[in-house]
């Protein structure tokens, strides 16, 4: 496992992390919690440093486990880096298509009492990040959302303030990477093999700022993998059914068969390892937060660590 310092101000961490929104029970399909739980040993076994997770994950969910597993074996230089803003506590019905009873929440006074509300999940008495959860611009137009993470940093509730970008509006939201540079520590992004819009404008300001970056949907959820084809269906809650439907994967696989020669060039490694260091392999980028349901899943994730760089153009 490679270790690497999240930007000028983060702490030190490793270049693979744990992605904590799968266990959480919702979204993702079946999971088991014993499962889930022996996932997480075995990521912190494998030199994982670095979990990335929510307070709307498994409403919740996904932050206890993680208490759990620390509990048991003392968190030691494990980084959490959770995340507010997407109110489950107060939504009544459904107002998030897909995902349940969620609502866009970025009021200052919200935003404090969902830090509390984590703090005592996890049993912690300081969050090593919160990040602000992927908000439309709107919400991050006014004061309100920027004076709870300083209030939070000055009371000492959390160490690091970070923003998780929307997906697709990574060079819509750059800017407030200029605004609010002082603040911001570390920034969450949509970037992929397939999905490349952050290396235009937020990246060259997130290096101009010292700014860290962790990688989110490193494997589109899954899909670079290689496990998926067109006939792939997913089922019940699964959020793939609409993130991941016919007309995406289509359009996904058909990109991906004009990479063969990408994977041919790194034969030791799988297509998961190679979507996962490619990640990493931007110097903008820190650390790749995929997802892992079950102990080998995860094995095969921090392995690519300590792989070489991945380019896209041949050497």
């Amino acid at each position: 496992m490679q270790y690497t310092k999240l930007g000028q101000r983060g702490p030190r961490i490793s270049t693979i992390g744990f992605g904590a929104w799968a266990i959480g029970g919702m979204n993702w399909g079946p999971t088991d919690d014993q499962v889930s739980l022996k996932a997480l040993h075995t990521a912190l076994d494998a030199g994982v440093t670095f979990i990335d997770t929510a307070d709307v994950y498994g409403f919740g969910h996904s932050e206890d486990l993680i208490a759990q597993v620390i509990k048991e074996r003392g968190k030691g230089d494990v980084i959490i880096a959770t995340k507010a803003g997407n109110d489950f506590y107060y939504a009544g019905e459904e107002t998030d298509a897909g995902y349940g009873a969620i609502q866009q929440n970025y009021k200052k006074e919200y935003l404090i009492e969902a830090a509390e509300k984590s703090l005592k999940r996890l049993g912690l008495e300081t969050l090593d990040i919160l990040q602000l959860h992927s908000p439309d611009l709107d919400q991050l137009e006014g004061d309100e959302p920027w004076e709870a993470l300083s209030i939070l940093k000055e009371q000492g509730k959390i160490q690091h303030a970070g923003l998780s970008i929307q997906s697709f509006k990574e060079s819509e939201q750059a800017q407030l990477l200029d605004q609010h540079a002082d603040l911001l520590d570390c920034i969450q992004v949509r970037y992929n093999l397939l999905e490349r819009k952050a290396e235009k404008t937020l990246f060259p300001k997130a290096l101009e700022h010292g700014i860290g970056v962790i990688v989110r949907i490193p494997m589109l959820f899954g899909l670079l993998s290689g496990k998926f084809n067109r006939k792939s269906i997913f089922e019940g809650d699964d959020h793939r059914r609409f993130n991941l439907d016919k007309d995406k994967l289509e359009s996904y696989l058909g990109k991906m068969e004009s990479m063969t020669d990408l994977y041919e060039r790194y034969p030791e490694w799988s297509p998961a390892q190679v979507a996962l260091r490619f990640g990493i392999s931007h110097p903008a980028c820190h650390v790749s937060i995929p997802g892992g349901k079950t102990p080998e899943q995860v094995m095969e994730n921090s392995a690519a660590s300590d792989m070489p760089a991945v380019t896209l153009n041949k050497s």
